[in-house]
């Protein structure tokens, strides 16, 4: 893995991501995008218009935001990367929401009887945005959208090490993206599990999740790729797993099933000891029931050793289908800058584990192998192991 590229509520560069950590400053805050009956709740906004964004991308036409965020994270890992030799090139990302925000508009012109502008629509689908991001980037060798709720952005990590590792590619860019809509922001109040507070992941006290948006992209190469580019590896993926516990639409099972045997099968691909994970990015939204199977699950793992873990969702908001992309930019970080990240807001610790997120930003550390957890809706679990 040789580069890092992330937009979010904290920062729109790694730069920028890292000095919001070291001073616990979190992007959560009222709604200012678009206009909402839900516009009280505290979401994860990027601080930045649509026009803006396009302005500083400098490029023309009509784009979602879920597009100009990915092509912004993208651009900035693949910049970040001095590639001199035509290689294979393809990208994959992960997103749930695609060109969901222009789409609104659309139908709500529609239904009020009024003229449609139908090019509204144009880019709807999920994989619109990833072929606009591949496009811009000269990546389209090999192009994937993948949507399996919030664990997407993984995924779509772990399918590209899988094809750099069997010789389809050369260079892939991997991660995902998404952005706040009035679709999700309603359907999510529809479930009550949105926190009408800043939320509180792993806290006995905790109430749901706040809602996020951006992006996360890492530039994977093969060893050729490296060898021959002279280029500087920041870390490996050691491991993975992807698992689907069929519990429940939109719940996870009490026991933990589906989490636990995705964390043990990245275990097993890594053939590490669970005593060698130095630091864990949980899931943790926030919500009564993601985190108390999340939690039980990393203990019947874990045992009474359990390591040093938070959720970064308290600083950036649930991402969705970007999560895993933007937190396995920040699992690269831990490792590149010997560091863990805070759970923000955490008082009390629930009753059915043992062990305590961190609260505070720790650095200096040696941080050797980092586990970044991504479960989604529909019981699809996925864990991935980062190693320097």
């Amino acid at each position: 893995m040789v580069g890092l590229g992330v937009i979010s509520a904290i920062g729109k560069t790694v730069d920028e991501t890292l000095t919001s950590f070291e001073n616990h400053r979190h992007g959560l805050g009222p709604l200012s995008l678009f206009d909402s009956v839900h516009r009280q709740l505290p979401v994860g906004e990027v601080k930045i218009s649509n026009t803006q964004l396009a302005n500083e991308l400098a490029i023309k036409g009509s784009f979602n935001r879920t597009t100009l965020l990915g092509i912004y994270a993208a651009r900035h890992a693949l910049n970040s990367v001095k590639l001199s030799l035509p290689w294979r090139r393809g990208i994959l990302s992960g997103t749930t929401v695609g060109g969901m925000d222009r789409s609104e508009k659309f139908f709500s012109q529609y239904v009020a009887g009024a003229d449609a502008d139908f090019s509204l629509v144009k880019d709807h689908e999920c994989g619109s945005v990833t072929e606009r991001i591949a496009e811009d980037l000269g990546a389209t060798d090999h192009i994937s959208t993948i949507n399996t709720a919030c664990s997407s952005s993984v995924n779509s990590i772990i399918y590209a090490s899988r094809l750099i590792k069997q010789g389809y590619l050369d260079v892939a860019i991997a991660g995902g993206v998404d952005s706040l809509t009035k679709f999700t922001l309603n359907g999510f109040n529809s479930l009550m599990i949105l926190d009408k507070e800043l939320c509180k992941p792993f806290d006995a006290d905790r109430n749901g999740l706040n809602l996020g948006e951006g992006a996360g992209f890492l530039v994977l190469v093969s060893d050729q790729v490296l060898r021959d580019e002279a280029l500087n590896s920041l870390c490996t993926i050691s491991g993975y797993g992807n698992t689907n516990d069929a519990f429940h639409q939109t719940a996870s099972s009490e026991d933990g099933r589906g989490s636990f045997l995705a964390m043990e099968s990245a275990l097993r691909s890594s053939r590490l000891k669970p005593s060698q994970i130095d630091y864990i990015n949980l899931h943790g939204t926030g919500t009564k029931n993601n985190d108390s199977s999340e939690g039980v699950a990393v203990q019947r793992l874990f045992g009474d050793i359990v390591p040093l873990a938070s959720s970064t969702k308290s600083f950036t908001g649930h991402t969705l289908g970007a999560s895993g992309g933007i937190e396995a930019v920040f699992s690269v970080m831990s490792l590149v800058h010997g560091c863990v990240f805070p759970n923000l807001r955490f008082q009390s610790k629930m009753a059915e584990v043992n062990f305590s997120p961190i609260r505070e930003f720790k650095n200096a550390l040696n941080v050797r192998h980092v586990m970044s957890n991504s479960f989604g809706f529909g019981g699809n679990c996925s864990s991935i192991i980062f190693s320097r």
